[in-house]
């Protein structure tokens, strides 16, 4: 039977078409140099999926094509996981009137989760403790994550608020998992989010 030089032709190339692009690991790996530079350089507040983008020469649209988000893209280059990613937004879904127990229940469980999701985190916590720049990204992406999860308040003082609840919040963790405070070590997750939690409450809602 005669094969159509021309047909194979046309569905080789159809099929290169489909396929993946070539160079996609390369591209990913330029985008997570760029944004760990820029992360270190700016901070992740001030930092921009375009600026990212724009150092790594490529698109805006091509980094949201390997990282959804700038939260998704931060956690890849400080390899935290997605699993506590998504302790920290499910503390925002529910009722205000609980946001305080959520919030600290969700901080306090994702450095103490199992090492493949409070490793990272506590690296990041140890790396903040002795490197300016690391504390810089650490304090702005737990208070950005707050300032997000509150903004339907729309209140003019929410980075204030999201602030002082990253500082209660981090000093815990820290005076827990590396200082190791006698009276906080020996605390069950439940018992300090008891005692905590109606602080947090009030300085995130002012209720």
């Amino acid at each position: 039977m005669a094969v159509d030089k021309d047909s194979t032709d046309k569905d080789s190339t159809h099929k290169a078409r489909r396929g993946r692009r070539p160079g996609t690991g390369s591209t990913r790996r330029t985008v997570l140099d760029a944004a760990r530079a820029r992360f270190a350089s700016d901070g992740f507040a001030s930092t921009t999926i375009r600026s990212i983008a724009a150092d790594a020469g490529v698109d805006a649209s091509q980094v949201m094509q390997f990282f959804r988000s700038k939260d998704e893209l931060f956690a890849a280059v400080m390899a935290v996981p997605p699993s506590a990613l998504e302790r920290f937004d499910t503390a925002f879904e529910g009722p205000d009137e609980h946001l305080g127990e959520r919030v600290v229940r969700a901080y306090l469980q994702a450095w103490e989760a199992p090492a493949e999701e409070s490793e990272p985190l506590m690296a990041m916590l140890r790396s903040a403790i002795v490197n300016e720049q690391a504390k810089e990204q650490l304090r702005d992406f737990i208070q950005f994550r707050l300032v997000e999860g509150t903004s339907a308040h729309n209140d003019p003082d929410a980075a204030l608020r999201a602030g002082l609840a990253a500082s209660m919040l981090v000093g815990i963790v820290t005076s827990r998992q590396i200082i190791g405070v006698p009276t906080l070590v020996a605390e069950d997750i439940e018992s300090l989010v008891k005692v905590v939690a109606p602080a947090i409450q009030l300085i995130l809602t002012s209720t």
